[in-house]
């Protein structure tokens, strides 16, 4: 299907912004659609509101249009439908050196002949900020991200963490209202990037500046976000704080895509439980029984799959008769991951194994081939269609 194309608004005018209520989104995406092809949509109608002063992170898989969105926001791309706002303002057709925006890329994109005060002062040089305020801005930018001392070096003498240091400090160091990130702590080791998520994140406490992150990680999403939005298939599947996002997924796709779960297939038997409508009874593939919560109102006969986070299932060494929602399993085999145990259980035909998360103090640790009773606790079971 093609797109519906609405006429593209003028450019955003020059000049002192005009004052908006503190309530009216920094940034508004309205029916924004992108296609390279006029036949397949990369983004399809959508409508996003990036908040005054937040931490959002567009998180998704290769191709489901996240990048594409902050390339628009960026405009480096050009929307094929709808409208994007700034400061209820319409910046469709502002070019992207008009946005005053801070970009932060993957690659750095630092300019090799120039020291790193040079780098970080470019900004202010393209916008003939004076040397003297330039310099003091570029002192306090460095001051900043911690690279106090080391304006006169050049970038090939610099670490990977520092270089990256240099590419948010460059982009801080005019006082954007908004930072637009592409997956800058991809190129880091794994201990660095943990540390570097920190250390974003507090920065972006500090200077209360909005910040729009593009990342693929989920664990990167969930450490530093105030909301996060969920893409799949060029389209939001969920947006949501990062505890909502996590225990309360809004569909299959988010249950699967953010943190780990222990799915079950089945099909609904009772669309109803207990007279309680958010709760659905399901039948599983060998007969056994479950109840979860209805997330998408499977009806009866549906195939469905039960979701549940791997620390939420309670392992029993002993058959307990008196509780709903036990599961009898075996367990496959025990994996040490440093900060906790995780067990693979085998639940029976048709089905993936159940993992479960189980802390290093647990007294008595099952081990493969021990049979156990796995409780999934029907509130923090989630059926999905």
């Amino acid at each position: 299907m093609r797109p519906v194309h609405t006429p593209q608004a003028p450019a955003a005018t020059t000049g002192p912004a005009p004052r908006t209520a503190p309530d009216v989104p920094l940034v508004r995406f309205i029916g924004v659609q992108k296609t390279y092809d006029g036949v397949q949509l990369v983004v399809r109608q959508l409508d996003l509101d990036v908040r005054r002063g937040e931490f959002l992170t567009l998180l998704g898989p290769s191709g489901s249009g996240k990048t594409t969105t902050l390339m628009m926001l960026a405009g480096f791309e050009s929307p094929t439908a709808g409208e994007i706002l700034l400061d209820a303002k319409p910046i469709t057709r502002t070019p992207p050196h008009k946005r005053n925006f801070g970009m932060v890329f993957q690659n750095y994109a630092l300019f090799p002949h120039l020291t790193v005060g040079e780098n970080v002062a470019y900004p202010l040089t393209v916008r003939k900020v004076s040397k003297p305020e330039a310099a003091q801005r570029v002192g306090r930018a460095l001051e900043m991200v911690r690279l106090q001392g080391m304006a006169e070096r050049l970038p090939s003498q610099l670490s990977g963490g520092e270089q990256q240091r240099v590419a948010l400090a460059r982009a801080l160091v005019f006082e954007p209202q908004l930072v637009l990130m592409d997956e800058p702590l991809g190129a880091l080791d794994k201990q660095l990037r943990e540390h570097m998520q920190i250390e974003l994140k507090e920065l972006h406490r500090q200077l209360g500046v909005s910040f729009v992150y593009v990342t693929h990680d989920q664990g990167e999403a969930l450490t530093m976000s105030d909301r996060v939005a969920v893409f799949n298939d060029g389209a939001i599947q969920q947006l949501d704080t990062v505890d909502r996002m996590y225990e309360a997924p809004a569909n299959r796709f988010v249950a699967g895509f953010i943190g780990d779960s222990t799915m079950l297939r089945g099909t609904v038997r009772a669309a109803q439980v207990d007279d309680d409508s958010e709760r659905c009874g399901i039948v599983l593939t060998d007969g056994r029984v479950l109840t979860g919560l209805n997330v998408n109102g499977a009806p009866v006969g549906a195939q469905v799959e039960a979701c549940i986070r791997p620390e939420r299932i309670v392992v029993h060494t002993h058959a307990v008769h008196d509780r709903g929602n036990v599961l009898q399993a075996q367990v496959r085999n025990v994996i040490y991951f440093g900060d906790h145990l995780r067990l693979l259980c085998m639940v029976g035909d048709g089905q993936s194994d159940a993992t479960v998360k189980l802390p290093l103090s647990v007294p008595a640790m099952p081990r493969p081939g021990d049979t156990v009773w796995l409780e999934l606790a029907p509130e923090l079971t989630r059926i999905y269609a």
